[in-house]
Parts: C-alpha cells; sequence; structure tokens
C-alpha cells in the first residue's frame, strides 16, 4: 500500500492531546464508561464513541506514549480510566442481570445505538475511491467479527457456559497473558467486541462466574489470573495503540475500509454469539417466536438508533 498524503488528522501533530475543558472531560469519562461495558456486553466498542466524540487520536496517543509523555498522556486518561471503573461495576452488577432477563431488548438497543454511529465512520472515507486492496480490505474485516461468533458457538456448550475455574495450574496463568494482549486489540480497534473474543476462547462465562466474593475467598488464585489478564490487557494496550497510531497517519483511508468492515460485521455479529443462540435454540424448542419481545426489542433498535444517530450529526457538525 502506498503512503497516502495529505489527510488532515491529529496523528501528524507532534502532540496530538490537549488539556481537557470541562466538555472534553464529561465525554471522555462517558467513553471510559463504554469501554468498561465493552467488556460485560457483547458487540459494545469503546473505540467507536471515541471516534464520534473526538477523541479517538487523542487516545490512541495517550496509551501509545504514556511512558514517554507521562504527566500529559496521564491527565487525558484520567476521566476515560475512572469511567472504565464504573462502567464495569454498572456492566457487572446491573446491565449483566438486565442483560440476562431481556437479552433481545438490550442486544437491539446497543444494535441501534452501533448503526445510529456509523456516520462517524463513514466520514473517514467520503468521496474516496474503492481499490481492489480496499474492497478486500472491508470485506475481510465484515468476516473476522463473524468468525468470532461462529467460533464461540462452536466451542460453548450448556455446561461450559456455565462453569467457573476449578484449577489453577500455571499454563493457564501464562495463557492469560497473551489472552489480556487480543483482547486489548478491541478496545484500540473499532467494531471488534472484548466479550466475543473472550467467547470465542471460552472464557467469557468462568470469568464472569468467578467475579463474586464467595468464590474469590474460596479460590484466592483467581486473582493471579487476573493479574496476568490485566497485564497482558495493558502491554498489548500500548503497543497495539502505537502500531494502530503509525497506520492511521500513513494509511489512514484505506484503514479505516477495515475499520468500517469490522464496525458492520460486529453489528451483525450481535445476533450471532452464545447466548442469543441459545435464545434460537429455546425459541425453537418451544416451537414459537415471543411477537411481543420481538416488537419490543425492535422499538428499542430504533429508539438507539434515533439517539445515536442524534448524538453523532450534532458532534460531526461542530467538529465541521
Amino acid at each position: 500500500m502506498s503512503k497516502e498524503k495529505n489527510i488532515s488528522t491529529p496523528l501528524a501533530d507532534e502532540y496530538p492531546i490537549k488539556k481537557h475543558t470541562a466538555r472534553s472531560w464529561f465525554a471522555a469519562l462517558i467513553l471510559g464508561v463504554f469501554i468498561g461495558l465493552a467488556v460485560i456486553v457483547p458487540g459494545v466498542s469503546g473505540s467507536t464513541i471515541a471516534i464520534i466524540f473526538g477523541l479517538y487520536t487523542g487516545m490512541l496517543y495517550a496509551f501509545g506514549n504514556i511512558f514517554n509523555d507521562f504527566k500529559r498522556c496521564f491527565v487525558f486518561l484520567l476521566p476515560i480510566g475512572i469511567g472504565v471503573v464504573v462502567g464495569f461495576v454498572a456492566g457487572f452488577l446491573v446491565i449483566q442481570r438486565v442483560f440476562e432477563a431481556f437479552l433481545l431488548q438490550v442486544i437491539c438497543l446497543f444494535v441501534g445505538l452501533m448503526i445510529g454511529a456509523v456516520p462517524a465512520l463513514t466520514k473517514e472515507i467520503k468521496g474516496q475511491n474503492v481499490t481492489p486492496v480496499r474492497g478486500i480490505l472491508f470485506a475481510v474485516g465484515v468476516l473476522i467479527p463473524l468468525a468470532i461468533s461462529v467460533v464461540s458457538i462452536a466451542l460453548s456448550s450448556g455446561e461450559a457456559n456455565e462453569a467457573t475455574f476449578t484449577s489453577f495450574p500455571l499454563w493457564r496463568v501464562a495463557a492469560y497473558l497473551p489472552l489480556g494482549f487480543i483482547v486489548s486489540v478491541t478496545q484500540i480497534v473499532p467494531g471488534l467486541s472484548a466479550t466475543a473474543i473472550l467467547m470465542a476462547f471460552g472464557q467469557f462465562k468462568p470469568i464472569l462466574n468467578s467475579l463474586h466474593r464467595d468464590y474469590i475467598f474460596d479460590n484466592p488464585q483467581v486473582l493471579l489470573l487476573y493479574a496476568a489478564l490485566g497485564v497482558g490487557f495493558l502491554a498489548g494496550i500500548v503497543c497495539v495503540s502505537r502500531i494502530f497510531s503509525a497506520i492511521l497517519k500513513n494509511h489512514k483511508i484505506t484503514a479505516f475500509f477495515t475499520v468500517i468492515g469490522l464496525a458492520f460485521g460486529s453489528i451483525a455479529s450481535m445476533f450471532l454469539n452464545t447466548d442469543v443462540y441459545a435464545l434460537y435454540v429455546q425459541w425453537a424448542e418451544q416451537g414459537a417466536i415471543p411477537i411481543v419481545t420481538v416488537l419490543i426489542a425492535l422499538l428499542l433498535l430504533a429508539v438507539g438508533f434515533v439517539g445515536s444517530f442524534l448524538l453523532t450529526k450534532y458532534e460531526l457538525s461542530r467538529e465541521e
């Protein structure tokens, strides 16, 4: 791929992060909440929200240069970090329970939010030529989340979904380092889902089921798994941010064809994960589709779309 020139992007600046205003601080907090939710709710993409709020390139720079430019990067990332904690706790204590009780409705709400945010991505390639390479990368982007979902369904079973860790061999602790690294990619590349990745490796439900006080007290060794996952995740955030920053700086348009493909594939994969598949099986066994549930889900999809679309349009108009 040839280097794409004359692309206006903050990544071309020496320091693409600025001191937070009250508004941008709050936007960064909301971004962090979505990143925290992404660990719990399938399909949520914090990086897509970062693009909508105009914080994406700054986030990449801050993650990738936290050691080289610590003070400025730390101040920029602080509200995001606070939001991550809030989003994860909310997702674990509240949304996950709602998710289990109203699976289709919650998924459709988030699908609507994701579809409404699509203009924030497509604006990056507006008026650009669709070359064979860009078309192939778009198709690959669409297929990756779908393939991950199919693999997660193929590798899952009802028994595995309810299981948690019963032993803590060293190989499992070591394996959680690269797993954390892989999960970090989902927070940098728009359209990828951390939950879908964990499901594909059969680790989502075991991790989720282990996040209870009684279980942790009875099995303190699980903290080693959390620590390994966290170390791999942090290492991945720094490394992948630097790599993706360079890709966007030199090949922004081509990269965004892949990113948009990933976003579309991620939207489709929301209806193709282990939890939704189990719901489809349940409907098949009952021999009926709950019409009222589907209608409410479609209404929430429309509400999510309208809200996200209006917010996206507003942010894009302010940027222009």
